[in-house]
């Protein structure tokens, strides 16, 4: 059986920036092996890009759902992108 890979795009809306977001972000990604990165945009969404297991980034996309404590997410707006090999870890963007 092959792993298949999936690299996707978020934007998540709702209270999301200043509530340890972005650092839940890493550490859910992170904790699954996957690449990409996350940051916050001067609309006050949370941008993630993560790419690993298919299956990894479908979970990492329930927690994101789910956020932190102090956050509330109001809508997340999900597209899948083309594969990137070129980074092997996650990290935030400033």
């Amino acid at each position: 059986m092959t792993v298949t890979e999936k690299r996707i795009h978020l934007i998540v809306s709702g209270l999301v920036q200043g509530v340890g977001f972005r650092m839940f972000v890493l550490r859910e990604a992170s904790a699954r092996s996957l690449s990409g990165w996350t940051r916050n945009l001067p609309d006050g969404t949370v941008e993630v890009e993560a790419q690993g297991n298919s299956g990894l980034v479908d979970e990492l996309i329930r927690q994101i759902r789910i956020g932190p404590s102090r956050s509330s997410v109001t809508s997340i707006k999900v597209k899948e992108i083309e594969v990137d090999t070129s980074g092997r870890e996650f990290r935030i963007l400033t």
